[in-house]
């Protein structure tokens, strides 16, 4: 039998999920969360599923911060994040942090169970339309990598200043240097980065976290 905690803030949507897992008598819900808090009030107090369903949307606690936290506690649970978020940034946030498994809400039922009795083996699962998109992320996220190395460092300080909105005239101001000389780092930049104006290249430093937005 394997045990499952059910954490989403739909009742609707645990009780047909609920239903649909314990349907053919190897899988039991045997505890329900609607948000992020009270899962991990039912872990520390001693429940032990083998596997948490994990919802990314809820409130008080999102399934994000849910898994970082059970992550930092050190709860032996396997994660399986259950979720509509089909962009591929959080599924790589997810397994960054350490789930086992994600997979979407428009999941068949025979897939769902697949990915829970994958998950309970000690593997690892990614819904299959997912993983095509995630090696995509992946390539480019190397290629992007490859282009920074090819930045100088005052290139990079040149970046991340036009990445937070400043203008040239107060790059200048802030590095000590010419507004011509601002211009030409940027021209190189742009070149290096394969964009060709100041929006693309502030996406550019976001997704590859050379700077943070709060």
């Amino acid at each position: 039998m394997i045990n499952i905690m059910l954490v989403d803030d739909h009742r609707m949507i645990r009780e047909g999920i609920k239903q649909l897992l314990e349907f053919e008598g190897d899988i039991k819900v045997i505890c329900e969360a609607d948000n992020g808090q009270d899962c991990m009030s039912y872990l520390t107090s001693g429940t032990k599923p083998d596997i948490i369903l994990l919802d990314i949307n809820m409130p008080v606690l999102d399934g994000i911060a849910t898994l970082t936290q059970i992550r930092a506690g050190r709860h032996r649970v396997k994660v399986l994040m259950l979720t509509v978020h089909n962009e591929v940034e959080y599924l790589v946030k997810a397994t960054d942090i350490g789930c086992e498994g994600y997979i979407l809400k428009d999941a068949s039922s025979e897939e769902l169970r697949e990915a829970i009795m994958a998950v309970n083996r000690g593997e690892n699962y990614i819904q299959k339309k997912l993983v095509a998109e995630l090696n995509n992320y992946l390539i480019h996220k190397n290629s992007d990598h490859d282009k920074i190395k090819t930045l100088t460092k005052r290139e990079m300080d040149v970046l991340k200043l036009v990445a937070m909105g400043e203008f040239n005239k107060d790059i200048a101001n802030k590095l000590d240097i010419s507004e011509r000389t601002v211009k030409n780092h940027i021209f190189n930049i742009f070149k290096k980065i394969d964009v060709s104006d100041r929006t693309q290249a502030a996406v550019f430093a976001i997704k590859n976290d050379l700077i943070s937005i709060k």
